[in-house]
């Protein structure tokens, strides 16, 4: 949330004045994503022990998130050696809270560690298709960047409100609730606090 409220939506707000659109659209393939994978993992009764659909959507969302992120490097390299290295430190500093947050999710979610280790840094890839991609053909993707902003945001939201909010509401346990709480806005409170540090 913290990202896609603070981070994603300003920036693509900036880019165009159908950002709100494609928000919709992000959330909107989102659920249809989520139906494909319930559809595929447990479509029958017997099916009881399973991995959460919510943690495929997690790394589609951070696939494009991290794609982006290679875009914007490559972007500043384009501009300059010193701009690219210090975008490419700023994404750094960006992505460490978000990457251990995607580990618990998927931790959560039903992953073993390992395999949620091994998925993040497969994920993490995605930014350096974006960097060459974008290096070679950077002006195409500048027109679309405010889609794929946008629609990333559009996923985070859709996993946050209808995943990962109402799996924390089944809580009981009102200590678990307020760690939850304590958790959620902390994490929060470093995308924003990054977001001042970096300047955006």
């Amino acid at each position: 949330m913290g990202s896609a409220f603070l981070h994603l939506i300003p920036e693509a707000a900036e880019l165009s004045e159908y950002v709100f659109i494609y928000i919709l659209i992000g959330f909107f393939a989102f659920f249809i994503i989520e139906k494909l994978f319930h559809w595929r993992h447990c479509h029958n009764l017997k099916c009881k022990e399973h991995v959460h659909s919510f943690a495929y959507m997690n790394l589609v969302g951070d696939g494009i998130h991290n794609f982006i992120d290679g875009l914007i490097v490559a972007a500043g390299f384009l501009a300059s050696p010193l701009i690219g290295l210090t975008t490419s430190a700023a994404i750094v500093l960006h992505e460490i809270p978000q990457e251990l947050g995607d580990f618990g999710v998927l931790v959560y979610a039903g992953f073993s560690k390992k395999k949620a280790l091994l998925s993040n840094f497969l994920i993490a890839l995605t930014a350096l298709i974006g960097g060459v991609l974008g290096y070679l053909v950077l002006g195409i993707f500048e027109n679309i960047m405010p889609l794929l902003l946008a629609v990333a945001a559009g996923g985070f939201i859709y996993i946050a409100a209808s995943d990962l909010i109402p799996e924390i509401r089944k809580q009981e346990s009102l200590a678990s609730t307020l760690v939850n709480s304590i958790v959620i806005l902390f994490g929060i409170l470093i995308v924003y606090g990054l977001g001042i540090l970096l300047g955006h």
